[in-house]
């Protein structure tokens, strides 16, 4: 078991650091869809952008939570 762990020991740092980027750039992609979805349903509706603009923001925090775990637990698998 030992041996098997020593062999892929060096490519253990790779698969940490790619799966931290994808999380990075999905949360990104997340976030400029909901900005984007938030900037459509203020031009078509003005009024209701206080609404529009709090729902953006808890759903903005949400999706970086997500992106923090997934960080997190890659550089946890990086560690251990």
């Amino acid at each position: 078991m030992f041996g098997l762990l020593a062999e892929i020991a060096p490519v253990l740092g790779l698969g940490a650091s790619i799966g931290a980027a994808i999380a990075a750039i999905g949360a990104g992609i997340g976030i400029g869809k909901i900005g984007a979805a938030a900037m459509e349903a203020i031009a078509r509706q003005p009024e209701a952008a206080g609404d529009i603009r709090s729902n953006m923001i808890v759903i903005a925090a949400l999706v970086e939570g997500v992106a923090l775990f997934a960080v997190i637990v890659c550089a946890l698998s990086f560690f251990l």
